[in-house]
């Protein structure tokens, strides 16, 4: 089949479907029609972006765009999928498979080498975002507006969303350098202090005063889910993994133990305030290579059979540690891609699918946005050189830029409480779009001059 047909088949399967489309169908229906659209057409435009030089994240997240946008068109097919419970729930599934993948593929080591360094990268860039949106940018572009409403601002500044930031590192494989590490860890610290702000704003706006108390627990409870899943995890996880592979020692079984962890990681710290991913991402960090030295199977054995001898020479012993590494490597870091390439698109077509161009039609609202899109670019570029000499302060601190899904969160919370005007939203939601497209070119743009 030659490239221009292949190109044909998306346009061609959509036209088939086009009764139905017109015609409507059932939930469930609607929802698998759905489904094949977004991951046929993911699979259309990430190449594309890619041929042009960007991470494949790009190219869903413009889909999203596209099919979300559709409406301003007069073809208003696709206005009520964002809002579908069903492919939202596949989409928040999407996300937490990546960060287990993104955990999978990350040593703790690693991890706790640049502890010191992430936490101050986290740390700044929680709190200069917040005090530019608080403080500067809101007064000085929104004036007259209630002091509640600068604060939830400046917490929708200090979000940062470390889905689509991860699949950039990822899609360049790059995430073992040192500046993915800091960045990831970054974004849990971030996780956890804005999840403190927002409890801060919205007692302040509920009650009117804030309870150390409350702001304590969600530190504790914090902490204590991260320090205490991983160590314990980690201490339990070659045991459970060994007595397994006496019972099943394939790759199912493998998959399906890693899988559940992470799901059940991710609904323990969702149960104690922290959003899902993180506990998908500590989930990850559980499973070591050596961990799964207890699933090798026949075929590596086959394979290292040949290279044993009577006597077992420097050069022989290499060989085989190299064949051991190799597949050890393979199971580890691709275990979950399979469901990985069917669940991942999904959110990032979503988060593309929650961006309204129909707020760019007031230019008054599109320059204030610009500014606190400004704002919120610098807050966290200043987080960047917090990583410290001999760190790139700038791949640290894009790595940090993107708001998306967090921001939309944080921002409809203040719009739930009555203190965030239909303005004031519409400029966070371009903030939330401008940042979340501009990382993916900027971040691949710079690791690639990185070398």
């Amino acid at each position: 089949m030659s490239l221009p047909l292949r190109r044909l088949i998306p346009v061609v399967l959509l036209a088939a479907a086009w009764p139905a489309l017109a015609a409507g169908s059932d939930v469930i229906g609607e929802n698998l029609l759905w489904l094949a659209i977004i991951i046929l057409s993911a699979r259309f435009f990430a190449p594309l972006a890619q041929r042009i030089g960007f991470p494949a994240v790009l190219g869903e997240l413009l889909l999203g765009v596209a099919l979300g946008n559709l409406g301003l068109l007069g073809f208003e097919y696709f206005d009520s999928i964002a809002r579908d419970p069903i492919i939202m729930f596949m989409a928040e599934l999407g996300v937490i498979i990546l960060l287990l993948q993104i955990g999978l593929e990350t040593r703790l080591g690693d991890l706790v080498s640049v502890g010191a360094r992430a936490l101050a990268v986290g740390t700044v860039g929680i709190i200069v975002p917040f005090a530019l949106g608080a403080f500067v940018v809101g007064p000085l572009l929104l004036p007259g507006k209630d002091f509640n409403a600068y604060l939830f601002l400046g917490a929708t500044l200090s979000a940062t969303s470390v889905g689509i930031t991860g699949r950039v590192f990822r899609d360049l494989g790059r995430l073992k350098m040192p500046e993915a590490q800091i960045v990831l860890g970054a974004a849990v610290i971030d996780d956890v202090l804005g999840l403190v702000i927002l409890a801060v704003v919205s007692s302040l706006v509920q009650a009117g005063s804030v309870s150390f108390g409350q702001v304590g627990m969600i530190i504790g409870e914090a902490v204590l889910f991260l320090g205490g899943s991983i160590a314990l995890g980690r201490a339990i996880a070659p045991h459970l993994l060994r007595w397994v592979s006496r019972l099943d020692d394939s790759h199912s079984m493998l998959f399906s133990m890693v899988l559940a962890v992470g799901l059940l990681m991710a609904w323990l710290a969702h149960a104690v305030g922290l959003a899902p991913i993180i506990g998908a991402f500590a989930a990850g960090l559980l499973f070591e290579p050596v961990f799964l030295k207890e699933f090798e199977t026949p075929k590596m054995v086959q394979e290292i059979e040949p290279l044993l001898g009577p006597e077992l020479p420097a050069g022989r012993l290499a060989e085989i540690r190299a064949v051991l590494t190799r597949h050890t490597h393979h199971q580890h870091e691709h275990l979950i891609e399979p469901i990985g390439f069917f669940f991942v698109p999904v959110f990032f077509v979503l988060t593309g699918m929650q961006v309204d161009l129909a707020t760019l039609g007031d230019p008054q609202t599109v320059v204030v946005a610009l500014g606190v899109t400004a704002a919120a670019v610098v807050g966290k570029l200043l987080a960047g050189f917090a990583a410290g000499k001999g760190k790139n302060p700038w791949v640290v601190g894009w790595g940090m830029v993107p708001r998306g899904e967090v921001g939309l969160i944080f921002a409809m919370v203040g719009k739930s409480l009555g203190v965030m005007s239909e303005t004031m939203f519409s400029v966070i939601v371009i903030m939330v779009i401008l940042t979340t497209l501009l990382t993916p070119p900027v971040l691949t743009v710079l690791l690639r001059r990185k070398g």
